[in-house]
């Protein structure tokens, strides 16, 4: 886990890079369907999502996520319950702001956007926390352990 705003900082990078790469890819799937054009779309809408998410994720979701975590956890708790804690709060937040942001890039700023919101958080939800507990969150541990071991 990171020890300084440095390490932070490149943790929310690599974190923030999965999770969007394959939310993207997931949600243009979603409401497009598979095609030769997934991934070459998915590239497309990646630098957009990726820094509306990592401003979220930096300014507001993380800290709030945190301060609102270490209200169920204590500094000394496991490590797997504190990431578990701290994960569950981030996705619920990040998935609140990008999925308004997808139905803003679907519909733009029409009556429609509310309903597409609403649409979007539990389809954005049931895929970005499992994906965010058993894959992209140990992966990206894992390597950022590699890069700054404890």
């Amino acid at each position: 886990m990171p020890k300084n705003k440095k390490e932070s900082f490149i943790f929310t990078l690599m974190m923030c890079s999965l999770m969007v790469f394959v939310m993207t890819l997931y949600n243009i799937a979603r409401i497009h369907g598979t095609s030769e054009n997934l991934l070459l779309n998915t590239l497309k809408g990646f630098p957009l999502a990726f820094v509306i998410a990592f401003i979220s994720d930096w300014i507001i979701v993380g800290p709030l996520a945190k301060k609102t975590a270490f209200k169920f956890i204590n500094r000394d708790d496991s490590m797997i319950k504190k990431a578990v804690t701290i994960s569950t709060f981030m996705v619920i937040g990040m998935v609140i702001i990008m999925s308004l942001f997808g139905a803003f890039m679907g519909v733009g700023f029409t009556k429609a956007i509310f309903a597409a919101w609403l649409i979007n958080i539990p389809m954005n939800f049931i895929m970005a926390y499992p994906l965010q507990i058993i894959f992209v969150g140990p992966i990206v541990r894992f390597s950022f352990g590699k890069i700054y071991p404890a």
